[in-house]
């Protein structure tokens, strides 16, 4: 068998890849994430490496409550008492003679004039007496008469040596006699007179009838009260004050009060006198405060209750108590406020003068000028330098100005 080779299939020629294609797309995909985070991260800034910017300072924010605008008034100390009014002048109006009343001109609430007729008695028993006196007193004047011709007579014949001087005398001392006797029977009928007069009762003083104790037939006898008579136009407040604080108490001094009926009306007097010694069974003393009531507002009897201004200032800026704080200076303490300005919290030391802790002022006597904002109210952080802002503007200082809660400050 005769074995053929067959001739073999050309060979396909072999197809090489480049080399560059492999670097190139290696190349592209870096190209192209980095294009990416470039786009997404955003422009870098200029100075990469600065360190982080320092936080910003805080900013209090400040409301009404929390500050005060001074002002300036005069501060006053007082001192609180209580007691009654009286008035100043009053008088039971009594009978000087006896007699039955034949009317009444008056009644109680009524208003009367000094002098006038209050009631009239029966005339009769006193113009008999009048009468009685007047006819003694003309026989005195008709004695004396007769006694002065004798003496005249008498004289004549001393003259002409026909009687002693005894007999004269005794002439002479027997006008004397009836001169006394006239002026005896004159001083009995003016009495007379007088009573006559006392049976008409009149006012010794203007004001208004409290009480009227008789009615018309009643039967008078001498010092017996007809009417109680009242002079409502000064009053005085007999007020009790402890004896420990007399000495606070001088003669002059200004006293406000008030009374039940006039809720918001204040009266105002002055102290006219203090009493010597101590009420038995207290260890208070009376005060005595006179008081003008033009108006007939007041009336005896009613309860006062007020205050006696006993220190009173100059007009000067006043600051509320809640502002004040202490300061360390060396070994010392100083008194200062927090005041604004120009939106930042300053201490400013204080000189002080007169003080009311019940009203919570003082005044100011240096270091503080009237319409300085002082913060009231004692707040967390806000110290001298502290960045301010006011949400409204401030109260002007009051008597009750208070620290208010502290403020959050704003970032």
């Amino acid at each position: 068998m005769k074995l053929e080779t067959l001739p073999s299939a050309p060979a396909l020629p072999t197809l090489k890849k480049p080399r560059w294609r492999a670097p190139a797309l290696g190349v592209a995909i870096v190209a192209v994430g980095v294009g990416a985070w470039f786009a997404l991260a955003g422009p870098r800034p200029a100075a990469a490496d600065a360190k982080p910017a320092a936080k910003a300072a805080p900013v209090y924010e400040l409301a009404r409550a929390d500050m005060a605008a001074v002002a300036s008034a005069a501060l006053s100390v007082n001192m609180p008492l209580s007691g009654s009014l009286a008035p100043l002048t009053q008088a039971t109006v009594k009978s000087k003679v006896s007699g039955q009343v034949l009317e009444t001109t008056v009644q109680e609430g009524m208003n009367v004039a000094a002098g006038q007729v209050l009631a009239r008695l029966d005339q009769a028993d006193q113009k008999a007496r009048v009468a009685q006196q007047q006819a003694a007193l003309d026989e005195a004047q008709a004695r004396l008469s007769m006694a002065s011709k004798n003496n005249a007579n008498s004289g004549a014949l001393l003259a002409q040596k026909y009687i002693s001087q005894n007999a004269y005398d005794t002439t002479e001392n027997s006008v004397a006699l009836a001169r006394a006797s006239v002026r005896a029977a004159q001083a009995q009928l003016d009495i007379a007179r007088i009573a006559l007069n006392d049976t008409v009762i009149r006012s010794p003083l203007a004001g208004v009838v409290s009480k009227r104790h008789v009615q018309a037939g009643d039967k008078l006898s001498p010092d017996m009260a007809a009417f109680s008579i009242v002079n409502l136009k000064q009053l005085t407040l007999e007020a009790q004050v402890p004896a420990s604080d007399i000495p606070r108490v001088n003669i002059g001094q200004e006293v406000t009060f008030r009374v039940d009926g006039y809720p918001s009306r204040t009266f105002v007097g002055k102290v006219a006198r203090i009493n010597p010694t101590t009420e038995t069974g207290s260890r208070a003393m009376l005060v005595y405060i006179s008081v003008d009531n033009a108006d007939s507002a007041l009336r005896g009897g009613m309860f006062a209750k007020g205050s006696i201004t006993t220190q009173k200032s100059a007009v000067r800026p006043l600051l509320p108590l809640a502002a004040l704080r202490k300061d360390q200076l060396g070994d010392k303490e100083r008194d200062v406020v927090y005041v604004v300005e120009a939106g930042k919290v300053v201490s400013r030391p204080v000189t002080l003068g007169l003080r009311n802790e019940d009203e919570g002022m003082v005044e100011v006597t240096g270091g503080l000028e009237p319409g300085a904002r002082v913060i009231t109210a004692k707040l967390d952080g806000v110290k001298p330098g502290s960045q301010v802002k006011l949400s409204e503007p401030p109260a002007t200082a009051t008597a009750n100005t208070a620290p208010a809660a502290p403020a959050a400050p704003k970032g």
